[in-house]
């Protein structure tokens, strides 16, 4: 029986040490919250030039794809026609104001003499009637005079805002018509820009409130600072910031259009173009971050990271995760500072097992920004 029991001792298998596992005990810190969208730019103003008068195209006076500012000739119609109608409604002005210079005078002449009983009342009357029908003759004069005059200035297209004009549609020679639908060149103001993103609707509701429970501060100047990355994956040296968002929500997308204002003093940015804009929703505090790696996903695609409680056994946590931030993922909820998480060593370790933590540095607020910044 002892030699039996020998035996036994012998073959039981020694007890293993606890596994050693990196863990990072957390710690609540300011981050700037960022929200990235893909977006499109969009003209900021855009004139179609058309004729408001019929005629002929004599001058064609800007250059093809340049700069034009507001208030610049753009083009010369035929002026001949419209400019005999200004001389002849000029004309009949001056007649009328001679009539009424005959008027004037003739009611003066018999205001003294009907109070001589010179003339009678009937005749006075019809004098003050033709002076008051030759004023009328003055102002309708006036007013075609004035029509004659804004038809021969239309005769000089300008351009109605600054910007960049298109190719011309029409040439020397050609003619035009007065309200037709066909433009004869378009131009578009390229600085600033627009950039309009599609925010979820959830997403915008989770700002509101947490702005409301003051999880996230808000900018000094109340505004949201608006960064681009363009196509070609390069960042765009300029900052804007949101102008607006809609007040309605896309039933098809369930997303809110937001817009924002983009300076573009190189003309780098043109309507049309795909980017991808970054909102900075502001700074949150007390926020929570986890690398990536301490976090996995079970079968239904929740997000879980073990745990090292007080008696250094581990457990597995089902966590809430928001935006990636660098190498970190922002927590929303399942976890608070002080408690340790498994980063190094997790494929070792299994419910209820002891592990011997090791501590591992953190990566800071600024530099995960930095590095989610430069992605």
């Amino acid at each position: 029986m002892l030699a039996l029991a020998g035996c036994e001792r012998k073959n039981a298998a020694p007890k293993l040490p606890p596994q050693s596992v990196g863990v990072l005990t957390l710690h609540a810190q300011p981050v700037v919250v960022h929200t990235s969208l893909p977006g499109r730019t969009d003209a900021f103003e855009i004139a179609q030039v058309r004729p408001q008068v019929t005629g002929v195209i004599e001058k064609r006076l800007f250059q093809e794809g340049s700069d034009v500012t507001v208030g610049q000739q753009l083009y010369q119609i035929d002026a001949s026609r419209y400019q005999a109608v200004y001389d002849q409604a000029r004309g009949q002005l001056a007649e009328a104001e001679a009539g009424e210079v005959t008027a004037r005078a003739k009611l003066e002449r018999y205001r003294a003499l009907v109070r001589e009983h010179a003339v009678s009342k009937q005749e006075y009357d019809d004098a003050v009637a033709a002076e008051k029908q030759a004023q009328g003759q003055i102002l309708s004069a006036k007013g075609q005079v004035e029509a004659a005059q804004v038809n021969l200035g239309y005769t000089k297209m300008y351009a109605p805002i600054s910007g960049r004009i298109s190719r011309t549609l029409v040439t020397v020679g050609a003619l035009v018509t007065a309200n037709q639908t066909d433009n004869t060149a378009i131009i578009t103001r390229l600085d600033p820009i627009y950039v309009d993103v599609n925010l979820p609707a959830i997403t915008l509701l989770r700002l509101k409130r947490e702005l409301a429970e003051g999880r996230i501060e808000r900018q000094a100047n109340g505004e949201v600072p608006v960064t681009l990355t363009l196509e070609d994956g390069s960042g765009y040296e300029h900052k804007g910031h949101m102008a607006l968002s809609e007040v309605n929500v896309d039933t098809s997308t369930a997303s809110v259009i937001v817009r924002a204002i983009m300076p573009n003093p190189d003309k780098l940015l043109l309507p049309g173009m795909y980017v991808h804009a970054e909102l900075e929703e502001g700074t949150d505090p007390n926020s929570i971050l986890v690398p990536q790696q301490a976090v996995s996903h079970n079968t239904h695609g929740d997000a879980e990271v073990w745990i090292v409680k007080d008696d250094d056994t581990v457990e597995r946590r089902q966590i809430q995760t928001g935006a990636a931030i660098g190498p970190n993922w922002l927590v929303t909820g399942g976890l608070k500072a002080g408690e340790r998480i498994v980063v190094i060593g997790v494929q070792k370790i299994k419910p209820g097992a002891k592990v011997k933590p090791q501590e591992i540095p953190a990566t800071p607020a600024s530099d995960a920004a930095s590095q989610n910044k430069g992605q």
